[in-house]
């Protein structure tokens, strides 16, 4: 998605559809005791089921909020070049019922018949070193916003 239609397509999504679970964490490296990590600390990992998720955003950085309490605060000091991305979480049948997950790759159409409904929708970036995913229930619908990459197919999509 355009980076800059990034807290649109955000006040979109919460407005539109049933946020499920809000998960923040960073992106790893040195910790507070000198050592290196990989791996990203979880800082926030909400279930949404019954609560009202939101946010607000001013000159002192991006605010995430479960009904009305801040649960997190980005400062946005850091300058990233990818917008929003948008992961459907569909799920192909199996013989033995439990199914697989369908993973397509970049440049597909989000509304192909042939493919199975979403589940789930998930909205992610990263922000000051953390990255953000809010899932919601169903499919969120986008529509064609401008080429990325026309030779190759990326397109820009946004929330409709």
């Amino acid at each position: 998605m355009p980076k800059s239609l990034d807290f649109e397509n955000l006040r979109k999504c919460i407005e539109k559809y049933s946020a499920e679970c809000l998960f923040i964490r960073d992106c790893g490296g040195t910790r507070a005791d000198g050592r290196y990590s990989a791996q990203g600390l979880v800082k926030v990992n909400e279930n949404l089921e019954g609560k009202v998720l939101d946010f607000r955003k001013d000159d002192s950085g991006l605010y995430m909020m479960i009904d009305s309490e801040e649960v997190f605060r980005f400062s946005l000091a850091n300058d990233y070049h990818n917008g929003f991305s948008l992961a459907y979480e569909r799920i192909i049948p199996t013989d033995d019922g439990v199914g697989r997950i369908y993973m397509p790759s970049t440049g597909f159409d989000p509304d192909d018949e042939a493919l199975p409904e979403p589940r789930s929708s998930t909205l992610r970036r990263i922000f000051d070193r953390h990255l953000i995913e809010i899932t919601f229930k169903g499919k969120i619908q986008l529509e064609f916003h401008s080429w990325w990459d026309e030779k190759c197919g990326w397109k820009y999509w946004t929330v409709k």
